[in-house]
């Protein structure tokens, strides 16, 4: 199953980083990258339970095709995490909830050099959005 081409990217571009300083430092770029959401989308519903910091992922579903294709947004207030979401939104977005289900974003945070250095709040953080978006995708297939 191959990866969306946003997450692609993003992969070659750690792949050229040794330094976990320098990872750290495109993570929050990316993080800067990430459209704000709307303070309407900042709901009781959208945030993420499990994380420290404040999350809120919002999804959307594209059923035009046939299979559901979802799609997702998101924001925290906090400046890594902004880039963890980043990075899961490049991941899962864009893909049929039966890929969504199947696509393990621990293990490529895992072979792209990101989890290592995450602190266990932080991962803690990252497992509760990954197992919030692969229900929702389980939710559709």
């Amino acid at each position: 199953m191959s990866q969306p081409q946003a997450f692609q990217d993003i992969a070659e571009n750690l792949s050229f980083l040794d330094d976990w300083e320098d990872r750290l430092n495109y993570l929050i770029e990316l993080g800067q990258a990430l459209p704000q959401i709307a303070e309407a989308d900042k709901t009781a519903e959208n945030k993420v339970k499990g994380c420290v910091s404040n999350v809120w992922l919002v999804s959307s579903v594209d059923r035009s095709g046939g299979l559901p294709v979802m799609g997702f947004r998101g924001q925290s207030d906090a400046i890594i995490t902004r880039g963890l979401v980043a990075v899961l939104i490049a991941l899962y977005s864009g893909r049929p909830a039966t890929e969504i289900t199947q696509t393990d974003a621990i293990e490529w945070f895992k072979k792209v050099g990101l989890s290592e250095h995450l602190g266990m709040q932080r991962s803690n953080g990252l497992v509760a959005m990954v197992n919030r978006i692969r229900a929702e995708g389980k939710a559709l297939s």
